[in-house]
């Protein structure tokens, strides 16, 4: 059975390494003969505020319906995206606001404080790019980004193993480090890691 991978670019920019990145995953899992579908979350037409909060249903827009399809259809998922001030942006934070919801993500329970998790039997790998040294975001930061992503967002709805990969400095990067990084995460698409 073919390997179902779901990337999502969760950066803005189309042209952004980011996007660079989530190619190079594509591109070696599609060695691999898997099935490979991609979302470039800030190229999709959707409303990233969850204006109501789970108090009253807001219609979701065509482009997060088949997101919502696609994530249910992947075995794996991928997340790249750029720290922005300690975080993931805003439109790939409102993309989670707005699809991850009650009934299709988790499911709150009538007694007990956990979540039934609806989203159980997949992995994913998240791609962080920063500018920010990993042992500084280790030891002073706490990896608080990496934290919500993976802890708050991904293993609550029940998406388990999560794994990290972290590249940084990337903004002053220069060719050298960026081609190598590349094709780290072009062995990572080729092992379906």
């Amino acid at each position: 059975m073919k390997s179902k991978i779901l990337i999502l670019n969760g950066h803005p920019d189309a042209l952004s390494f980011c996007a660079a990145l989530s190619a190079a995953y594509a591109e070696g899992a599609r060695t691999t003969n898997a099935e490979v579908r991609t979302l470039a979350v800030g190229e999709l037409a959707f409303e990233i505020n969850l204006k109501h909060g789970f108090r009253q249903r807001t219609e979701l827009e065509p482009d997060l319906l088949r997101a919502q399809e696609w994530i249910r259809w992947a075995d794996h998922i991928v997340i790249v995206y750029p720290t922005w001030w300690g975080t993931l942006p805003a439109v790939l934070k409102g993309f989670f606001d707005r699809t991850l919801l009650p009934g299709f993500a988790f499911r709150y329970k009538d007694n007990g404080m956990l979540p039934e998790k609806l989203l159980g039997g997949k992995s994913a790998r998240v791609i962080v790019t920063s500018d920010t040294p990993s042992w500084v975001n280790r030891l002073f930061y706490k990896q608080a980004g990496i934290r919500v992503i993976k802890q708050h967002i991904l293993q609550f709805c029940g998406i388990t193993p999560v794994r990290i990969t972290y590249f940084s400095p990337v903004t002053k990067s220069a060719e050298s480090p960026r081609a190598s990084w590349l094709a780290q995460v072009r062995k990572l698409g080729e092992k379906l890691a």
